[in-house]
């Protein structure tokens, strides 16, 4: 049987679980999380190099578009959570450089919170066993 051409083709990883072939797509509403603890963490960035960051230590499970990062980061910047400012990239380019401000430290800590939260009900989901079993 033909698979239909918007179903993404399925492979299995070295457990024998079955995943996408392709890259996982980031959670809605998660990107920004990721960059703002980024920008938290490693201070001001250029947003190809933020998404270089991301894909590396998520060992590129995550595939970041440059569209989607820097939507992403006008996004944060309309919210008044990071500031942009131009510089000089590492290979001597014109890059804007973005960095979380108090408001955007004070959004991560409330994020990082909802975060946490919304994950431990998502593992306690996860652990429920059919009724019977044990």
């Amino acid at each position: 049987m033909e698979r239909p051409k918007d179903q993404p083709r399925r492979t299995t990883d070295e457990n024998g679980r079955i995943v996408d072939a392709k890259k996982l797509d980031v959670l809605q509403g998660t990107l920004d999380l990721m960059i703002l603890q980024t920008l938290h963490a490693l201070g001001p960035l250029h947003g190809f190099g933020i998404a270089r960051r991301l894909e590396q230590v998520s060992r590129d499970v995550l595939q970041l578009n440059e569209g989607t990062v820097y939507t992403s980061l006008l996004r944060l910047q309309q919210q008044g959570w990071i500031t942009a400012q131009w510089g000089t990239s590492e290979n001597n380019r014109k890059a804007k450089f973005y960095a979380i401000t108090a408001r955007g430290r004070t959004q991560l800590e409330a994020e990082t919170e909802n975060w946490e939260r919304i994950s431990s009900v998502i593992r306690r989901v996860l652990r429920l066993q059919p009724e019977g079993e044990l």
